[in-house]
């Protein structure tokens, strides 16, 4: 029987003191082929990087908001959510990071923790939600059936987590 899934704000306080099992998330993610910023090689080292040196910081300045999953007691998962938009966008927030530890997988973690995102978003007063996606992942679908509409598809916009190609991104936006 798994484990029930809990999904919290994490403050920066809270950051701090699990980046190694952030990194290990990320690290986790990349490894199994996620398309979030990061090829091959990647270190869990540099996962941990990630945290303290980008995220960190935009939790604390107020502009991001992160989102974790636990379950069993482990970080299963982890979403965030960008408020911290020029001044005429104020309307706006980017989910962004959508990770999900292959362990933990096929649970529904994903849709929760997308979930919360809006919810989140339309407590600060935003109406519209945006992300991209490597065209054709898995994600993509996830999106499309919780109401993400497609704005178009920029080809070569990425290099592939495993091989020297180019990846294409769909660009989604929800209204709130």
């Amino acid at each position: 029987m798994d484990s029930p899934v809990d999904i919290s704000v994490m403050p920066a306080e809270a950051l701090a003191g699990h980046v190694r099992e952030l990194g290990a998330l990320l690290h986790a993610c990349v490894q199994a082929g996620a398309s979030i910023g990061f090829i091959l090689p990647f270190s869990i080292a540099e996962g941990e990087a990630f945290w303290t040196r980008a995220v960190l910081p935009a939790v604390a300045g107020g502009g991001r908001v992160l989102l974790v999953a636990r379950c069993g007691g482990r970080i299963a998962g982890s979403a965030q959510l960008d408020t911290d938009m020029p001044a005429n966008q104020p309307h706006r927030a980017e989910a962004r990071k959508l990770l999900v530890h292959p362990d933990f997988r096929r649970r529904g973690i994903a849709r929760a923790l997308m979930t919360e995102l809006e919810r989140l978003a339309r407590r600060r007063g935003r109406s519209l939600i945006t992300l991209d996606t490597r065209t054709g992942d898995n994600a993509e679908p996830l999106y499309a059936s919780m109401g993400y509409e497609t704005a178009g598809v920029i080809p070569g916009y990425c290099r592939d987590t495993f091989v020297d190609q180019l990846d294409s991104t769909t660009l989604m936006y929800k209204a709130l």
